[in-house]
């Protein structure tokens, strides 16, 4: 269950509030995202993030920017096709740092050196407002495309997923599902990440 803050849908509850009910409901990775914030109010924003996490081993990512994420001691960080080459930043972080990177095609997939990410963001299942100049929604077949691409990297699946979706995805074989809304936008999110959990767990049972 991995979580990608939004600052506008948390709202006045804040970030790291959201962030906290979240992971009391079963959310297992957080990814810090605020594409209007400047690099200071982002570094502060991760840094925010980092005490609510601290003791719960839940890993903190940031997405893009990797001087911020070095800066903060973050757990890693999440890029997308426009940003820096995987292979670059990790050669820049290091063996230690989780990189994770955004595909939407098998093609995507197999432009990424081996052994250079630690997963794959597989996506948008489904069309999402959180994301605007995301890629083409992929779909079910689209997900196992580039899932075979992926060859044992794991993937978590991103974009409208609902918790409708989750047996489903999970089904299909990816290692995790990302969500924004669903649980930034809601009015409990840690009930709304509780529920997700619980079919990501039901699925698992189900496959046994």
């Amino acid at each position: 269950m991995y979580l990608v803050t939004d600052t506008a849908l948390c709202g006045p509850r804040g970030v790291p509030a959201v962030v906290r009910a979240a992971v009391a409901g079963g959310v297992t990775a957080v990814q810090v995202r605020d594409k209007t914030a400047s690099d200071r109010e982002l570094l502060a924003l991760v840094r925010a993030v980092q005490e609510v996490l601290r003791g719960t081993g839940v890993p903190l990512l940031v997405n893009d920017a990797v001087d911020v994420a070095l800066i903060a001691g973050a757990d890693g960080v999440h890029l997308g096709q426009s940003d820096l080459p995987a292979a670059d930043v990790r050669r820049l972080v290091g063996p230690e740092v989780l990189l994770g990177l955004s595909v939407s095609s098998a093609q995507e997939v197999l432009a990424v050196p081996a052994g250079v990410v630690d997963h794959l963001g597989a996506g948008p299942v489904r069309a999402t407002p959180t994301k605007t100049d995301a890629a083409a929604p992929l779909g079910a077949d689209g997900v196992r495309a580039v899932l075979a691409a992926a060859a044992g990297t794991p993937c978590v699946a991103i974009g409208g997923i609902t918790e409708a979706d989750v047996a489903g995805l999970r089904g299909a074989g990816v290692a995790g599902v990302c969500v924004v809304s669903a649980v930034c936008a809601a009015p409990d999110p840690r009930a709304a990440a509780a529920r997700l959990r619980g079919a990501w767990d039901a699925a698992g049972e189900g496959a046994r």
